[in-house]
């Protein structure tokens, strides 16, 4: 089915969105393991494989409607160099992929590809509802217990 090339552009747009993601969380996630943060590590490396998901719905929706996936563009990593600055970076991210997906959800709805919206609605529920919500309690209990008990308890 060929699509709008609109939509399709946007889409590579929220691709690379995602691909980035996968590739600071598969770093940050491999940081915390060495750093022997065992639960940051499991955490983080679900939420690449969430980021894996997000991009091969992407992917799959995009050659169906008969566009080209660009999987070689990433946006610039924000590697932490610390936990707190790792969370925070993720966050920032997540920020960005959560106002990406409403603009793209906005364009669907106006291009009438009301299909391509249903498929990006799980991703925007996903996105604000765990990932986003996740990051930002984890920065919150830092200020609340400070950062040396929260990185204890991350062991």
């Amino acid at each position: 089915m060929k699509g709008n090339s609109e939509v399709i552009d946007a889409l590579n747009m929220l691709l690379t969105g995602e691909l980035t993601a996968m590739d600071q969380y598969l770093c940050h996630s491999k940081m915390y393991e060495d750093w022997a943060l065992s639960k940051l590590h499991e955490r983080i490396a679900h939420e690449f494989e969430d980021e894996k998901a997000h991009a091969s719905a992407l992917i799959e929706r995009i050659l169906f409607l008969e566009g080209k996936p660009d999987v070689a563009s990433r946006e610039g990593l924000a590697i932490g160099s610390n936990v707190r600055e790792m969370l925070q970076n993720d966050l920032n991210l997540e920020y960005s992929v959560v106002t990406n997906l409403r603009k793209v959800i906005a364009l669907c709805e106006d291009k009438q590809d009301f299909q391509t919206r249903n498929m990006l609605m799980p991703l925007l529920e996903e996105t604000e509802q765990d990932h986003v919500y996740w990051l930002e309690q984890q920065l919150s209990l830092m200020d609340k217990i400070g950062d040396e008990n929260y990185l204890q308890s991350m062991m």
